[in-house]
């Protein structure tokens, strides 16, 4: 798997673009913290169903921003959640979250640490379940880099999942989602320089530079077949979390989808990878 290319910055100038949006989040409609401290989950259902119950299991969250998803299985029974992620601001408002809901550090505990530095950051040695998404490895440059470190914390009997929006939606353009604009298979960094956020695009800010890379979905199931985890599913998904293309219509399940007369291509993936007992 070729190495992707980009700027050295790019931890550097992301950690800055998400440290400061994470105040614009928690204040923003598309969070509704209020909401989420009367409701205490936010989960899709298709993750629900697909990771199945998690009572009295443990759960590792990965690049867990300030926390809504990592206390939504907190909430559906998980004995132990923690939720790791880069950001200070991000991992302090997780940690305040927690408290206001109730969970102390020994059922809900928050880490500040590059994802890739996860094995040595966080409080247990392996999890029965290791979770992350959505929008998570598009920031990170060294995808088996990535799989190992996860890998690693996945505990005999236990399982990797992972819900991530398809790396075809990147080749195609912005507005119909039907052309191929862009190369699926390039290894080099996306370095932009915008304003705003996806809660609010109107909303100023001062860190707009960001670095991304996007991964086929062969690298990502090549990268965690390399860890000798075992792959259970790779599940296909034809609608989106937002907006990702002008062409789609939000339905009343609140996805996002082309119109029944447009052929369908996937906005969304799943994967479960476990490891034997």
């Amino acid at each position: 798997m070729r190495r992707h290319t980009g700027p050295d910055d790019w931890r550097e100038a992301n950690r800055a673009k998400w440290d400061e949006r994470v105040a614009i989040h928690t204040a923003s409609d598309y969070y509704d913290q209020d909401g989420f401290r009367r409701a205490r989950d936010v989960l899709r259902d298709f993750e629900i169903a697909e990771v199945g119950d998690v009572t009295g299991r443990s759960l590792l969250h990965l690049q867990c921003h300030f926390g809504q998803d990592t206390l939504s299985w907190a909430h559906r029974g998980a004995a132990r959640v923690v939720g790791l992620d880069f950001s200070e601001p991000a991992v302090e408002t997780a940690r305040e979250l927690a408290a206001e809901l109730g969970y102390g550090p020994d059922r809900a505990a928050f880490v500040t640490a590059d994802v890739y530095d996860a094995a040595e950051a966080v409080p247990d040695t392996a999890y029965d379940i290791v979770y992350t998404g959505i929008g998570a490895l598009n920031w990170l440059p060294d995808l088996e880099r990535w799989a190992d470190t996860a890998a690693s914390l996945v505990a005999p009997g236990g399982f990797l999942y992972l819900a991530e929006f398809h790396p075809l939606c990147d080749a195609l353009d912005d507005e119909t989602g039907s052309r191929l604009v862009h190369d699926y298979f390039s290894r080099d960094a996306w370095v932009e320089e915008t304003p705003g956020t996806y809660t609010d695009f109107d909303a100023p800010t001062v860190n707009n530079r960001s670095v991304e890379w996007q991964h086929p979905l062969g690298d990502v199931v090549s990268a965690l077949a390399g860890t000798g985890l075992r792959i259970d599913f790779l599940h296909e998904h034809d609608m989106t979390m937002f907006q990702r293309f002008a062409a789609l219509r939000r339905n009343a399940d609140g996805y996002h989808r082309f119109p029944g007369d447009r052929p369908r291509v996937p906005l969304m993936y799943s994967l479960k990878a476990s490891r034997a007992g």
